[in-house]
């Protein structure tokens, strides 16, 4: 077990170097977990709209059910570590999520969409265990100073599976072939989604395996060291320090009582919700837009990662098979181009990576999130693949929003660490009130496109905290 981190001045002697490598790649492996469950959300989404029959409203308690496990989750998980500790707090936390992967068995044989909501809360409530365990965790695994790269590195992890999983999800769900397509099509209603319903059983019973398999390595084989704060360093400069070289904001009781925190828990709300939303609605998105011819470049992109995915499917009992393109915009073509979203989110994380280290990171955290109101209100004024694509470019501007604000959240909070960042994981809700707020305007405010405004609100948000919100007081 490490010694606890404890806040000390600028002018303090430096701790003996450490190597925290085995730690970072258990990480890293877990990061991968979280965005390919994730973001698998954001085809499972349109499909149960289709299997269950929902409207766009119902359909987005999907991500209600997921991230409010978050909301109802965070203070008790920090309590579970606290008795646990982070290495059984972390197979707890994975076997749960197994627990929830079983229960799309029975849902896909119901159809019930209240027992598929269920089995997307317990896996929220998995997932949230190990987020309050590995945030933290990785942003003290060495210098407060490369705090935001050494979580932007796991985040490579993390946006890569969040990349495949829409992209595998979209050839298993809805079928990239023609064929399958014409037969269920010539079914009658009750038959076709029931047959529909069976087809997510595969992915959540591997996933279900391998959550068990990677427990067990975390159970048998890795061991984390216990690590209890982050140390602060320039990011409070002309802060007060007692006579014992410790900040005087460690007295305060409670880590509420940090205004940056405060505004730093509205931003981690806003943000996973402006991400998730715009995930989640991008393939209904497309298909508001009527568009019954693709363009080239988006032809030859579908069939290019097409053929780069499509023998994976294999592996969920289908047959290899084509995307049709010459339909115009379809729900397949659309899941491609939600991987292409999450996949923007990962070149910019490889790429922010080196940026983070040279740059000042708020002024990064300003221009991408300036860019994202940008985006979104010019998607809004636009039509056809423009607007899609506009929208899509937005997952490489949301790429170092999160590695930028959890550290600048948790700065010098000292032993209150881990209760801001129960608070912080807790904000996670957005993403299962923002989808829902968007739902209902797009089925009862105006469409779609009056539901992108949300979006554009919650950039702007983000771009008044990383101007002055992130200010320690």
């Amino acid at each position: 077990m490490a010694t606890p981190l404890t806040s000390s001045p600028p002018t303090s002697t430096a701790a003996p170097a450490r190597s925290y490598a085995l730690p970072m790649v258990a990480m890293t492996a877990l990061f991968f977990l979280f965005g390919a469950v994730t973001n698998f959300n954001d085809v499972l989404m349109p499909y149960l709209k289709d299997v269950c029959q929902l409207t766009d409203l119902q359909s987005s308690a999907v991500q209600s059910a997921f991230f409010g496990a978050y909301f109802l989750m965070s203070l008790p998980a920090g309590w579970v570590l606290k008795r646990l500790g982070y290495q059984r707090g972390i197979v707890a936390g994975l076997l749960i999520m197994a627990a929830g992967a079983l229960l799309f068995v029975p849902a896909a044989d119901s159809r019930a969409f209240g027992l598929f909501l269920t089995a997307l809360a317990v896996l929220g409530a998995g997932i949230t265990l190990l987020q309050v365990a590995a945030n933290p965790y990785v942003s003290v695994l060495g210098p407060a100073r490369s705090a935001a790269a050494r979580v932007s590195i796991v985040g490579v992890a993390n946006n890569f599976g969040g990349a495949l999983s829409p992209l595998v999800g979209g050839l298993v769900l809805f079928g990239g072939s023609v064929t399958l397509k014409a037969r269920l099509a010539a079914l009658p209603l009750a038959q076709r989604l029931g047959e529909e319903s069976q087809l997510v059983k595969a992915p959540y019973l591997g996933l279900a395996a391998f959550l068990v398999l990677l427990a067990g390595l975390f159970f048998f084989v890795v061991k984390l060291p216990e690590i209890e704060s982050l140390p602060v360093e320039e990011e409070t400069r002309g802060a007060e320090w007692d006579e014992e070289g410790h900040l005087r904001i460690v007295r305060r009781k409670s880590a509420l009582e940090f205004p940056h925190l405060l505004l730093g828990i509205g931003a981690i709300f806003v943000y996973v919700g402006v991400e998730v939303g715009l995930g989640s609605f991008l393939i209904r998105y497309g298909e508001a837009q009527g568009i019954q011819q693709l363009s080239a470049f988006t032809q030859s992109l579908v069939r290019g990662l097409n053929v780069a995915t499509n023998y994976a499917i294999t592996l969920f009992g289908q047959s290899p098979a084509p995307i049709d393109t010459s339909a115009g915009f379809t729900k397949a073509v659309g899941a491609v181009l939600v991987s292409s979203y999450w996949f923007g989110s990962l070149v910019g994380r490889v790429i922010g990576i080196p940026l983070l280290l040279k740059f000042h990171n708020r002024a990064l955290l300003v221009a991408v999130c300036a860019a994202g109101v940008t985006l979104v209100g010019a998607s809004i004024l636009s039509s056809g693949e423009t607007a899609l694509w506009l929208i899509v470019l937005c997952g490489l501007m949301n790429s170092i929003m999160w590695p930028v604000i959890f550290p600048l959240a948790i700065t010098g909070l000292g032993r209150f660490t881990k209760q801001g960042s129960s608070y912080l994981v807790m904000a996670i809700v957005g993403g299962a009130i923002i989808p829902p707020l968007m739902g209902w305007l797009a089925t009862h405010g105006g469409g779609l496109r009056v539901a992108f405004a949300v979006p554009l609100l919650c950039y702007a948000y983000l771009l008044f905290y990383s101007l002055s919100g992130y200010r320690v007081r």
